[in-house]
């Protein structure tokens, strides 16, 4: 086979066969010399994970693809202005990670990336849910799944057996008397209702949905301003009192670790990353009577309300806007960080921080290997997307962008009544929907 005849096959075979194509041919893509592409993410609250992709699968990928890579992290809260900004001047990074349904925000401007979201669920079974309703509309993906950030309650076990709870509690009326208790002794329950991505919606919503209130009805109406969110507002004002540190307005999604950790609290929704580091330093994390913090250590979801157990799982996916000159070359980054060798060196080193996007990951050895970290491995069959029991859209997005279901419980543990936070985000609800 002559230069030309060679060149030709392999570039049908890449055409055809995607990634498994580009292996097989035991050569790089035929991208044009120089070919640079950007790619941004969050800074990881597993740093081994920025590590693993600096020093590990981006070598990687820019020896298999023939392309430079250029990795960049910034906080979380900047990834959605970091969007915005691209967007309005026509250029920025070729890859962008965004969180839970954003990706609906920007559809209108972002690359369809349905043929690489479908070789990978063919090879790793279909998405979870919440996978593709954060990322797809009309058969359409925007955005390619990569992973949940499962959402439990770390707590210290010692703490609330003793006061009375050898267990988690069951119910919120449960959880608000364990706290109150343990607030007593000094160690509240820590929670963010700051204006932050993760920890704030992945609270107020299952809390808000346990009690049977929604934004919206299965129509897709407003239904916020009902007697069950109420409930919910009053609630959380008189538990806010009791139970919890007070100072959780002004947090983020930090805050609540560095807490945990210091000893100050005794529980709080989070992901896996407080156990993580404690595992990470057990010299540096003690208990009171100087044995390792993390022994002391366990997992559970929200309690249940009157209408019932939810949750709702900070998702992360990745998007190419439109305006990259280098679709095709960030498409096949994509494939490459996806496949499943390369996926499965950054899950085990996330140690279950993350949970993937389908259920072929449920029965990894790395969830039987550690028991507190058992809950987390099916944390994508229970969460639930924004405007829930509606379908997800760029509205609930926007909603979510706003932190318009958080602030209406912050604006109540201020002072205002429950009823009249509960009208102003009635409000706000029906200038984004109707």
């Amino acid at each position: 086979m002559n230069k030309q005849n060679k060149r030709r096959h392999f570039l049908e075979m890449a055409g055809t066969t995607g990634m498994a194509g580009i292996l097989a041919s035991r050569q790089a893509p035929a991208f044009a010399q120089g070919t640079n592409l950007h790619w941004l993410r969050w800074n990881d609250f597993v740093p081994a994970c920025d590590q693993l992709f600096r020093q590990g699968i981006i070598p990687d990928a820019e020896k298999a693809l023939g392309v430079k890579i250029r990795y960049e992290t910034v906080n979380g809260n900047d990834l959605q202005p970091r969007i915005t900004s691209g967007i309005q001047s026509g250029a920025g990074p070729d890859l962008m990670m965004l969180f839970n349904n954003h990706p609906h925000l920007y559809r209108a401007s972002l690359a369809d990336v349905s043929d690489v979201a479908e070789e990978i669920a063919k090879a790793q079974g279909s998405w979870y849910k919440v996978a593709s309703a954060n990322c797809s509309s009309g058969g359409r993906f925007f955005s390619v799944p990569m992973a949940l950030i499962g959402a439990m309650n770390a707590y210290r076990k010692s703490w609330f057996a003793e006061v009375g709870y050898s267990s988690f509690p069951k119910t919120w009326d449960q959880y608000r008397d364990a706290g109150k208790k343990l607030k007593a002794k000094g160690y509240p329950i820590g929670q963010s209702f700051g204006q932050s991505f993760g920890d704030p919606p992945t609270f107020a919503y299952p809390l808000l949905w346990s009690f049977g209130g929604a934004e919206l009805d299965s129509r897709g109406a407003v239904v916020i301003n009902s007697k069950e969110t109420v409930e919910a507002v009053r609630w959380m004002t008189a538990a806010w009192k009791d139970a919890f540190d007070e100072g959780g307005l002004a947090w983020d999604d930090a805050s609540n670790n560095r807490a945990f950790l210091a000893g100050t609290i005794c529980s709080t929704l989070n992901g896996a990353s407080i156990y993580i580091e404690s595992l990470r330093k057990p010299d540096a994390y003690k208990q009171a009577n100087g044995a390792p913090l993390k022994d002391d250590i366990a997992h559970a979801p929200l309690p249940a309300g009157p209408k019932g157990q939810f949750g709702f799982h900070t998702f992360t996916s990745h998007v190419i806007p439109s305006y990259s000159k280098n679709v095709k070359a960030t498409k096949d980054l994509v494939r490459f960080i996806m496949k499943a060798e390369n996926y499965g060196r950054w899950f085990e080193t996330g140690q279950g921080f993350y949970t993937p996007g389908t259920p072929s990951w449920e029965t990894h050895a790395l969830w039987k290997k550690d028991p507190v970290m058992a809950p987390f491995a099916v944390a994508g069959q229970q969460g639930l997307t924004p405007g829930y029991p509606g379908e997800p859209n760029a509205k609930a997005a926007e909603v979510l962008t706003k932190y318009l279901i958080g602030n209406m419980f912050a604006s109540a543990i201020k002072g205002q009544k429950a009823e009249e936070a509960v009208a102003a985000c009635d409000a706000q609800l029906k200038k984004i929907y109707v």
